[in-house]
């Protein structure tokens, strides 16, 4: 089965390569090859050059794998963290109750 092409926004494909950047950057600075990463995260070298490049179509199964051999899992928690957006349409949506009378 042949998979299609992700094509991407500029900002978000330029985010992507950040992310994978940054990867790349705590491996190198922990010192480890990207053999010993591979091998550890269970992937080929080559799944790990698309994350370090930041390739669309590669899973974020494969990045968490990276992420936790370099011990960055946590990280992930921090996704989508503090939905600012999410939290003024919720609060937008919000019925205020009538009050109490007053004693």
């Amino acid at each position: 089965m042949k998979r299609e092409k992700v094509t991407l926004l500029p900002r978000l494909s330029s985010i992507l390569e950040e992310m994978g950047d940054n990867i790349k950057l705590a491996r190198l600075r922990r010192e480890l090859t990207a053999e010993q990463v591979a091998e550890r995260a269970g992937i080929s070298r080559s799944t790990l050059w698309q994350i370090e490049k930041g390739t669309p179509g590669t899973s974020m199964g494969m990045y968490a794998q990276v992420m936790f051999v370099l011990g960055l899992e946590k990280d992930l928690l921090l996704l989508a963290k503090d939905d600012v957006l999410g939290r003024k349409l919720q609060d937008i949506g919000l019925k205020t109750g009538k009050r109490a009378p007053k004693k």
